[in-house]
């Protein structure tokens, strides 16, 4: 269902709207929920981001949206007024574009309802956390892949693809999207789905947040839940050689059940660690890990049967709770890559430094089986994702982004997952994107005429 926008305007109020100066007062009093400028209590806990590396970034105003409605207001007024906008579902964009200095941030975490329908589709606010939502998925019996920081918001996720640790036998958050709904920045509220506006529904499923408009809440198709074993490894100093090495090898020959990680941390000399989950029967584990840890020699390795909801507090770090997550400082990127990476390069990349880790995710089961042109994620033929990471504080900002840039441009690859964005990437637009870039950026221009979502990284400024 699409509202016309003479029809959306009238429904929401916003026809009182047209004779607004740049005046943040107006905008105050027609929400339905907060507006927060600087001077007001509690503006410095909301214009927070969770990268403490941007901290320092003062938006104009934060709207606290209670609803729709909200949305829109504040997109007609950003629109109206040419002030720089942009959505937060959960903070965590890495490069903070969720918080534009001098600009309006639309705020969705009251936007957090979860509810069932048929077939257990799920209709899930965008605002809504991922640990809230695997507690009530858990409470239906349901899974869905997704992320496993337990802060992180849907809304940013789902758009940008969605890498989870079941992801080889579920695929890609985005694949499990079945229906949005969308305010484009004219004002517009969009019932999308593959029968309803097919080019801006493809456009939710990978294209990123904050190119073609603010979505509002998703609906997904979900799983059974069912148990997993956790497993992991950790291995002697010197290993990291051979132990990627052998581990590239083993993931071209797993089944779908299986996903893991690879993980080489800076040091003298590079520490490796491995660990991954396991969907199939418990006793079929044994023999599938056995063809890793056979060619090398473990310091130590666990198996522990989990449910999944069990499974996925273990991976976020809330076990028996969630600690309390105020962000961190760090600089951040990545690299697909469709062929192994030469294990002795990563090794070399991180000998010695004070700080940094790549962490090697495996691709391939079900998310290769989508075409890389059926949704705007191109990564589809990828072996595995690269997370290039450093944080800041044992090094300056300055040595931290030369470290990355060593790292992430020393893997290879030229290419990147775009949740993982990095305002540094060479050619961003296809890294990300891909051949499928010129489809969404029609789809932006045609949504997005005048740039109201300008951000650096948006993909109508991508050559």
């Amino acid at each position: 269902m699409e509202f016309g926008r003479r029809t959306f305007v009238r429904a929401t109020g916003l026809a009182a709207l047209g004779a607004w100066d740049h005046d943040w007062n107006r905008l105050r009093r027609v929400l339905t929920g907060r507006l927060v400028l600087p001077g007001d209590a509690g503006y410095d806990e909301v214009r927070r981001p969770y990268n403490l590396v941007y901290a320092h970034r003062r938006p104009a105003a934060v709207a606290l949206c209670a609803d729709e409605s909200d949305v829109a207001r504040c997109l007609e007024f950003a629109a109206r007024h040419r002030v720089r906008v942009a959505a937060r579902s959960g903070g965590h964009s890495y490069a903070g574009y969720s918080t534009p200095e001098d600009g309006l941030v639309v705020d969705l975490t009251a936007l957090h309802r979860i509810r069932f329908g048929p077939r257990d589709a799920v209709e899930v606010g965008a605002g809504t956390r991922m640990i809230d939502l695997y507690g009530a998925l858990a409470r239906r019996g349901r899974l869905l892949p997704a992320g496993s920081c337990p802060s992180v918001g849907i809304g940013g996720l789902a758009l940008g693809g969605g890498i989870s640790v079941v992801g080889r036998k579920h695929g890609l958050t985005c694949d499990h999207l079945r229906a949005a709904r969308v305010v484009t920045p004219d004002g517009r509220l969009h019932r999308v789905d593959a029968g309803t506006e097919p080019d801006l529904f493809w456009a939710l499923r990978g294209g990123g947040g904050g190119n073609v408009g603010v979505v509002t809440s998703f609906t997904f198709d979900t799983a059974p839940a069912h148990d997993v074993a956790v497993f992991g490894a950790t291995f002697p100093p010197g290993a990291a050689v051979d132990v990627l090495g052998a581990w590239q090898e083993w993931i071209a020959a797993s089944p779908d059940d299986l996903w893991t990680a690879c993980a080489v941390v800076s040091g003298d000399p590079p520490g490796v660690a491995v660990d991954g989950t396991w969907s199939g029967p418990p006793d079929a584990l044994r023999p599938v890990l056995d063809r890793l840890l056979a060619r090398l020699s473990p310091a130590g390795v666990t198996v522990t049967p989990m449910d999944y909801l069990t499974a996925m507090r273990y991976f976020a770090g809330c076990r028996p709770q969630c600690p309390p997550d105020e962000g961190t400082p760090f600089v951040a990127s990545s690299r697909m890559l469709h062929r192994p990476a030469d294990p002795a390069r990563v090794a070399d990349l991180l000998d010695g430094r004070p700080a940094g880790w790549v962490q090697f995710d495996s691709f391939g089961g079900a998310i290769g089986r989508v075409r890389p042109d059926a949704t705007p994620f191109p990564h589809r033929r990828a072996v595995s994702s690269a997370q290039t990471y450093v944080p800041v504080g044992t090094v300056d900002e300055g040595r931290a982004r030369r470290i990355l840039a060593d790292l992430r441009d020393g893997i290879g690859g030229g290419t990147g997952y775009v949740n993982y964005i990095d305002p540094d990437m060479p050619d961003w637009g296809t890294a990300y994107y891909g051949a499928n870039l010129p489809r969404l950026r029609r789809v932006a221009r045609r949504h997005d005429p005048d740039r109201v979502l300008a951000f650096p990284q948006n993909v109508q400024g991508a050559s």
